[in-house]
């Protein structure tokens, strides 16, 4: 099948969440033999590994984007007055909608795979000459309203009510897409449940038992990412994730102002490390004191040392949907985890057995201490942990239930 797939951002190199799941999609279709014609958002900076994507991809479009806090206060007011979510409205560019014209056009495509919400929108409506219209799969890295609603619950006074509406435009706006794209794809039952909540609040009544969403994990290459040596001994804490992605930043500083003190009031040597892109002023602020005991680093080329000088991971998530990659790339390289309920969504992790598990500041604390202090629970979740992601949620064992999709939506095509 001929495949024009569509990215928010271009799927390489697999250095956070969206990408690893994208990427990891992209290479499996392409082993299935699929023709796959990429069109992507690109910023400047991710113009060099352009050429790696065409290593899995037919043909690559990109479509250069610019954003600004500036240019993003003119898209939330444009979506007062348009009805439609933010985000969606800050992603609806003329460029990408002129690709996917001109790819439909001029040549015969199958599938449209939308990669996340606000792709959504340039699969539909589409002027085609000859009326071939193609399927379209929308590939839903989360359910969005879901974590814009819990940004809600801890966001200040002033937030709220602008959150509020746009969990409401999201939500409908997403219910609208899963009932009239021909597939959908979540990562995790409770986000599948969202959506079909979505889908009631678009169409109430209308749409039940008829509408298809699988349910397909995300997925990491256990083979290329693999156990790392700890230093013995560290009392170091690594965290890390997309630093200017809100729920990232709001749970690592929640732990940061909030856990972490009281690790040290136990362990006065204990210390953190944050690793991402971006990271906000008051880390950078925070790390700035000598006496605090963190360390930030912004973006970094290799992982893997800052794994080895740690004794475990923390990945404190308040707010958010689907999965986290980085917990699999954690118990892929063996390394013990502390999360929490909301981090552990749709990851067949057990507390205690594979992961640690705590939400309060509190419990979170005492979680981080004991592990700390405890050689063979540390030996433990590192075993536990590598084992279950290479028997779960390595990419290809997972991604074998794409196969079902696609082989529906080539029966229904014929």
């Amino acid at each position: 099948m001929h495949i024009l797939f569509l990215t928010q951002i271009l799927p390489y190199p697999p250095t956070s969440g969206p990408k690893v799941k994208t990427w990891h999609v992209l290479r499996y279709l392409s082993r299935c033999g699929h023709k796959i014609t990429l069109a992507s958002f690109v910023r400047p900076e991710e113009l060099p590994y352009i050429d790696a994507v065409k290593e899995v991809c037919a043909s690559v479009h990109a479509v250069p984007v610019h954003r600004s806090r500036v240019s993003d206060v003119g898209y939330f007011l444009h979506s007062l007055v348009s009805g439609r979510p933010f985000l969606v409205e800050r992603d609806d560019l003329s460029g990408m909608r002129a690709v996917v014209n001109q790819v439909v056009n001029s040549e015969h495509v199958d599938v449209i795979h939308a990669d996340q919400l606000t792709m959504t929108q340039f699969a539909f409506p589409l002027h085609i000459e000859g009326g071939n219209q193609p399927a379209l799969v929308f590939d839903a890295h989360n359910a969005v309203w879901t974590i814009t609603e819990r940004m809600k619950e801890n966001a200040p006074f002033y937030l709220k009510p602008p959150l509020w509406l746009e969990t409401k435009r999201v939500k409908r706006y997403e219910g609208m897409i899963v009932s009239d794209f021909q597939a959908t794809l979540a990562v995790t039952e409770p986000d599948r449940l969202a959506l079909m909540d979505a889908v009631h609040l678009y169409s109430p009544g209308g749409n039940d038992g008829v509408v298809p969403i699988s349910v397909i994990p995300i997925a990491v290459d256990t083979h290329q990412i693999q156990p790392v040596p700890r230093e013995p001994n560290s009392l170091n804490i690594l965290t890390m994730g997309t630093l200017y992605y809100p729920p990232n930043a709001d749970g690592i500083r929640w732990f940061a102002q909030e856990v972490f003190p009281l690790i040290r009031q136990t362990i006065p040597k204990a210390t953190l490390t944050i690793v991402g892109k971006n990271p906000p002023r008051d880390f950078v602020r925070l790390a700035e004191n000598p006496e605090s005991g963190v360390t930030v680093t912004g973006f970094v080329e290799e992982l893997d040392p800052y794994f080895g000088r740690s004794t475990l991971m923390v990945i404190p998530v308040r707010a958010g949907g689907g999965m986290r990659v980085r917990i699999l790339e954690a118990f892929a390289r063996a390394m013990p985890v502390v999360t929490t309920t909301v981090g552990l969504e749709g990851i067949q992790a057990r507390p205690g057995t594979d992961v640690l598990v705590a939400d309060s500041p509190a419990d979170f604390a005492q979680a981080v201490i004991g592990l700390l202090r405890d050689k063979l629970l540390q030996d433990k979740l590192s075993a536990n942990g590598r084992k279950l992601v290479e028997e779960r949620y390595d990419w290809q064992v997972v991604l074998g239930e794409l196969d079902k999709t696609y082989a529906r939506l080539a029966q229904t095509s014929l």
